[in-house]
């Protein structure tokens, strides 16, 4: 893979855990010189077309959570396209079905003991994809500025009417703060300094902002700005996906949100603490 000969995808999400990964139910139980792995993924990107697929599973010896290397066309291991979809579409993400695949032992990724590990890479994939919603914006905010300026309407071009301004003003400083946030985020972690909370804080912020932007330029172009061939309702369904992959939006503000405060807030009250509250309130 570090040659480039082959190509990996990441298996995590399933059908039923998307947000809530660390519940998942893909199985792994231990057999004579190897693995079985049993359970389904969801929304795997690159799924139907990759060499080698990681797949964390539950280990039947300890309960915890591990991952395990299958290789394309292992006895057991079907994945198919998500069809349908209007984000995203250069990106093949499969459904995965797992029925008593075997893997060997060497399959078994040391260094994985549990979920914690995970987190590891989930926080380095969200510098990644605090990125994309910069370059995107900056794409969306040319296109509006050029159209803009190109397009007259009363006898004046669109660029020049004060609320069309605004719109440019407010896209432009999104699009500096994002710039920003990532630039911070990136050097944090270059320096061994990054922390989940400050990356989930810029993959959530920056895809809010993101989303601001492209939905105003979809705006300023008119009815012009739902068709493909000004680009920008692209954008504008892409932004979508990014702002729902490697954790939604809400996730990653509760992780931020617990690096701030030190309450993690992910699951509901219980049923007697909220007897509790109710009967403080009253």
């Amino acid at each position: 893979m570090a040659k480039n000969d082959l190509v990996g995808c990441w298996a995590l999400t399933e059908p039923s855990h998307g947000s809530d990964a660390s519940a998942l139910t893909c199985t792994a139980t231990k057999v004579t010189g190897g693995w079985l792995i049993d359970g389904q993924k969801r929304w795997i990107g690159n799924g139907t077309w990759a060499d080698v697929v990681v797949v964390w599973a539950r280990s039947s010896v300890d309960n915890k959570v591990n991952a395990f290397i299958i290789r394309k066309g292992t006895p057991g291991f079907t994945a198919t396209k998500i069809d349908n979809k209007i984000a995203l579409r250069c990106v093949q993400n499969a459904d995965m079905v797992f029925e008593r695949c075997f893997v060997p032992d060497s399959a078994k990724l040391p260094g994985v003991e549990a979920f914690k590990d995970t987190n590891k890479v989930l926080a380095l994939s969200r510098i990644m994809v605090s990125w994309l919603p910069v370059g995107m914006a900056m794409g969306a905010y040319d296109m509006a500025a050029r159209y803009l300026s190109e397009r007259s309407q009363f006898g004046t071009p669109l660029a020049s009417f004060q609320l069309m301004q605004e719109k440019l003003a407010r896209m432009l400083g999104n699009i500096q703060a994002m710039f920003l946030m990532g630039w911070r985020l990136t050097k944090l972690a270059e320096a061994g300094q990054m922390s989940h909370e400050q990356a989930s804080l810029v993959k959530a912020w920056n895809t809010l902002r993101g989303r601001e932007v492209v939905a105003l330029a979809r705006e300023v172009l008119g009815g012009n700005g739902v068709q493909a061939d000004f680009h920008v309702a692209k954008q504008f369904c892409d932004m979508e996906a990014i702002y729902t992959y490697e954790g939604t939006y809400e996730v990653n503000v509760l992780v931020a949100g617990r690096g701030a405060t030190g309450i993690a807030a992910f699951k509901a009250t219980s049923k007697a603490n909220q007897r509790k509250q109710h009967d403080v309130q009253a």
